[in-house]
This record gives structure tokens, sequence and C-alpha cells, in this order.
């Protein structure tokens, strides 16, 4: 897409003021993926030479920004925490080109807010807080859960920027389950459900996304039994939660929420020996009560 209304590219590194019309240029996949007529200046990002991956000292994990969903599914096949699955999981979930892969950024994925955004469903997952810098150079920090605020929407102040989302080391160290559902079979996510359960204090984890308008995170101390979960769920999200395009009405997205929130769960209380025993399957695709 030749964005004709923008008339001029920056370097990030500059750290020019902020002017309206300005916009922040990670990998471009959305940006040059339709018209954007409210733009006049592109501020890129490209060049700052932020570490795309970074282990910190207390065991967490530091995602910038600018990480490509293809640098972090290198990672995730690579790193021998116990949530590296979920890294692998979230990036097919993308059902993207490679061409898109190595130039789609976490931080733009998550700063579009689009419900099935599966890198929100991903750093969601796995509790992750967002470090968000001001034109002012303030910094504040912000859980994703939180930072995504609705289909699209995002508290994001005008010229602030997502520097990185961190991932704490607890949450690393969580065994992890996966389950999306699509209408198609190469389609955009229709809900997708993460699950984790924290070794040290037997806590679980259900986070629901694409479904929903915002992810949903539902933290239990012990495991719960399936109606304490599904309680949880109708009793947090409301009608109007429930998401609303031509990838599934909102009565298919919560039907499919519902049931995908207790396959996990069923799947985190197995034994992890039964677990190994089973065969790896991936939900089919289901009709639209249209």
């Amino acid at each position: 897409m030749d964005l004709n209304t923008v008339t001029d590219v920056r370097d990030a590194r500059r750290q020019e003021p902020w002017r309206p019309g300005d916009a922040w240029l990670g990998g471009g996949t959305y940006l040059f993926s339709e018209p954007q007529p409210h733009l006049r200046r592109l501020v890129d990002l490209s060049r700052m030479g932020w570490e795309p991956l970074t282990h910190r000292a207390d065991g967490s994990l530091e995602i910038a920004a600018t990480c490509t969903v293809a640098q972090l599914s290198r990672f995730g096949r690579s790193s021998r925490a116990a949530a590296a699955p979920l890294f692998e999981q979230c990036c097919r979930a993308f059902l993207a080109s490679f061409k898109i892969w190595n130039m789609a950024t976490v931080g733009g994925n998550l700063c579009n807010g689009l419900p099935a955004g599966p890198m929100i469903s991903l750093t969601a997952a796995l509790d992750g807080e967002c470090l968000l810098r001001a034109q002012d150079g303030s910094l504040r920090r912000v859980k994703v859960v939180d930072f995504i605020t609705g289909a699209g929407r995002k508290d994001l102040a005008e010229g602030e920027l997502l520097r990185s989302v961190t991932l704490p080391a607890r949450a690393l160290r969580c065994r992890t389950a996966f389950r999306q559902a699509s209408l198609y079979g190469l389609g955009r996510s229709g809900a997708l459900v993460t699950g984790t359960l924290d070794p040290v204090d037997g806590s679980m984890a259900v986070t629901i996304s694409a479904a929903t308008v915002r992810p949903f995170r539902f933290w239990f101390p012990l495991p719960p039994d399936a109606e304490r979960l599904r309680q949880a769920v109708e009793s947090t999200v409301a009608e109007d939660d429930w998401f609303d395009d031509i990838h599934g009405l909102p009565a298919w997205r919560r039907h499919m929420g519902l049931r995908l929130a207790e396959e996990v769960r069923r799947e985190l209380t197995r034994p992890q020996a039964a677990e190994a025993r089973r065969e790896p399957t991936r939900p089919g695709t289901q009709e639209d009560p249209r």
C-alpha cells in the first residue's frame, strides 16, 4: 500500500518532538496493509538497536517491541523453559506467510489491539507487563491484560511508545496448555484459550482471547473444578465482551471459549505421565450458528 499522505520518515533515535499525524513504524505489516489517511510522518524504530530477547538476572524475559515473530518463534523452539511450547503455538496462530513473520513485530501486534492478536494471547497468558515510555521520557508499567482495553483499543497515550514486554520468571516455569478454534481451516482465531499451571504453589491461570474484545485472565490459587471455572468466566465476561465479526458470532465465540477453557483445565489437571502418552490433537473447525 502506497501511503501517499506520508511526507516524511524520521529516525526514532533523533527523538524529535511528536506532532499530529505521527506514527511509530515497527515492521509496518499493518501500516502498509491499508490506507492511513490521517498519517503525515512515520517515526522508524528499526534502527534503535534493541536486543530482541533479553534474559534478566531475576529469570524474567524481556521481549523488545521490535522483536519479530520469526525471532520469537526461534526462541520458543530452542528454549528449555517449561512454557516454551506456548511461544511457538501462539506464533503459529498468526497464520501468516514467512515474509510477514520476518517483519511483523511483537509490539505492533499488541498496539493494534485486535482480539485475535496472538502476541496479545501469549503475553497475557504469561502475565506479561508492558513498559511504556512517554514523550517526556517518563516510564510506566501496565499488565498486558490491562493494556488492551477493547477491540483495537489500548492504554496508550498520544506519542507514547511501547518499549518492551517482560514475562516473569515464574510464568516461564509453568506448564502450559493451548487451544484454538476457527471457522475455517486456516482462518483467523475465533477463540484462543491458554492455561498455565504453577509448579511451585499449584495455582492455575486460564486466559481467554480472540473470542473476547480483550483478553481475560482468570487466576485460581488451586485448580478449579469445571463448575467454578465456568462461573468465573460467566460472571466476569459480559455479554457485549464476546466479539462479533465475520469470523464468528458472539454466541459461537462464547460456546467455544467455555468449551476450550474446560479442555485446558482438564489437560492441566491431568497427571503429566498420562499427558505424555496422549496423542497431540488440534481442535477442528466448528460451524458458526448463523
